[in-house]
């Protein structure tokens, strides 16, 4: 289903049916809800992070940082040959972090911005749009700060709309229709606060994931 008038309140209410938007390349002006049969999710209590990544965060003097440069990591999203993130998809979640409802957690060398991952939070939900890595395991140490930031801040539940292998090997499993529902009227209920705490640091990640296993 296509939607040319697509607002950012008609967003947010399609979040809140569990169905969401893709385009089907950058160049394509049509916008189609997506509603999964199997939909992907990311347990908040099961991370999974590879001995080798531990030892990356531990030793790396990276820094965690959160909604410093929204755009840029929907830019670094974007950067790719094939994309769903067309332009009226980057302005319209554009807006959705001016109105406090899109966010991202970014990592950072020194003053250069080298993964990230951004999302939109309802209640206690997050819905994961995407993530990119300029270096190596950027994208994992932001997923890794992205899901520990959640649970500090009351989150339940981080939709990641599809299982990718990738996905696979961090904890993501995938769930029915049905059940999505289910949990996502339970996040719905309640209020997750984005930000109200400030960002982790790789090392305090590692710690408190390796607490929980």
């Amino acid at each position: 289903m296509t939607d040319s008038a697509l607002t950012p309140d008609l967003l947010l209410h399609g979040y809140a049916s569990g169905i969401f938007p893709m385009a089907e390349s950058r160049d394509d002006p049509d916008i189609f809800w997506v509603d999964p049969r199997m939909r992907g999710v990311l347990p908040l209590d099961g991370l999974h992070i590879s001995r080798s990544l531990a030892r990356a965060m531990r030793r790396s003097d990276w820094t965690v940082r959160l909604d410093t440069d929204f755009a840029g990591v929907v830019d670094g999203c974007a950067d790719r040959a094939d994309t769903w993130i067309n332009a009226e998809i980057y302005s319209l979640y554009g807006d959705l972090h001016h109105s406090g409802f899109a966010h991202s957690v970014e990592i950072w060398d020194e003053n250069q911005m080298v993964g990230g991952v951004y999302g939109v939070t309802l209640g206690a939900a997050f819905f994961g749009e995407s993530m990119f890595s300029r270096r190596t395991n950027a994208s994992k140490m932001a997923l890794a700060a992205a899901v520990d930031h959640l649970v500090q801040t009351g989150f339940v539940l981080f939709d990641t709309q599809f299982l990718t292998p990738h996905l696979a090997t961090l904890g993501a499993i995938e769930i029915t229709r049905a059940a999505y529902r289910r949990q996502l009227a339970e996040a719905l209920e309640q209020n997750g606060q984005f930000g109200s705490i400030a960002p982790p640091t790789l090392q305090d990640v590692v710690q408190r994931m390796t607490q929980m296993s």
